[in-house]
């Protein structure tokens, strides 16, 4: 039975960080995953790390072909939508995603992650994140109100026992920036409209519009996914870290084109106040594949 990475399902972390590699040139995908696969996850106690870490699609299947899907691809071009409206791709080909109960042992991990990745790889871009009144994200919304329970979370978010992938997950990770002035201008009645959803308790509203973010993300229309949303930034400057997993590539890429339009013309209402900074695609391998290419595996 394949074991997937714990930290996916680690809810209720107070630090989160995300390091997204380049490959240097010159050197080898299979030594990068090599470097990746050994990470050491710390010991869990009051001041543990989770640490999740993800490939470029490509990579991976280069590298493991009989472990990869390989109808799954990154983020390798814009999707641009209807108004003007496009959301970046800015792959990379390693994602690390540290998260833990508090940032100075995220940040001692991630100094040390990246220490350990630099032969190989080059930090390209790193983002620091953390809850906001529990479970709000910065527009004052609940964030995931229709996220699956840890007991149907694996069923949505991993590949099923019998896959060359089994255990494994696709991650879309999506750094969005919010138009906080523009947002608080706004009546509270009209930020439920533009979200579906009431803002104190999160009900759906029952007169929604289709192009309500709600309406525009139906995961009863779109599929289900898992999602790790987190705040990020600083009161200037601040948004959404986008972190969704799925067993499904198509039902992420399908949220995106709804999102901009491309399914029925028109937007996502609230993309009007927050817009994609970043936008990569990541397979996230079984903790037990990963072994298979950690050099404490190898030199053996």
């Amino acid at each position: 039975m394949s074991t997937p990475q714990s930290g996916i399902f680690a809810l209720g972390t107070a630090s989160h960080t995300y390091l997204e590699f380049d490959l240097r040139p010159g050197s080898d995908g299979g030594d990068l995953i090599g470097e990746v696969a050994s990470l050491r996850e710390p010991r869990t106690t009051m001041g543990g790390v989770n640490l999740v870490v993800g490939f470029r699609p490509e990579l991976w299947r280069a590298v493991a072909p009989d472990q990869a899907d390989p109808a799954v691809v990154g983020f390798n071009a814009p999707i641009d939508g209807v108004e003007g409206f496009s959301m970046p791709a800015t792959q990379h080909d390693v994602v690390v995603w540290l998260s833990g109960s508090s940032y100075d042992v995220i940040f001692e991990t991630a100094k040390a992650v990246i220490a350990a990745l630099d032969r190989q790889a080059t930090i390209v871009d790193e983002t620091a994140s953390w809850p906001y009144r529990h479970d709000r994200d910065l527009t004052g919304f609940i964030d995931g109100t229709e996220n699956p329970t840890l007991v149907d979370a694996p069923d949505i978010a991993l590949y099923p026992e019998g896959s060359p992938c089994a255990g494994g997950s696709v991650l879309l990770l999506q750094k969005w920036v919010h138009d906080s002035a523009a947002w608080d201008a706004l009546p509270e009645a009209g930020q439920e409209a533009i979200m579906g959803r009431t803002k104190p308790a999160s009900i759906e509203l029952e007169d929604k519009s289709p192009h309500s973010h709600v309406g525009a993300t139906d995961q009863d229309r779109l599929g289900k996914i898992f999602r790790r949303n987190m705040p990020y930034g600083t009161v200037t400057s601040h948004g959404t870290m986008f972190v969704g997993f799925s067993a499904e590539q198509r039902r992420l890429s399908a949220m995106l084109d709804s999102m901009v339009g491309l399914t029925d013309g028109a937007r996502d209402e609230l993309t009007r106040y927050t817009r994609a900074l970043t936008g990569a695609y990541y397979f996230v391998p079984s903790a037990t594949s990963l072994r298979r290419y950690s050099r404490e595996t190898t030199d053996k």
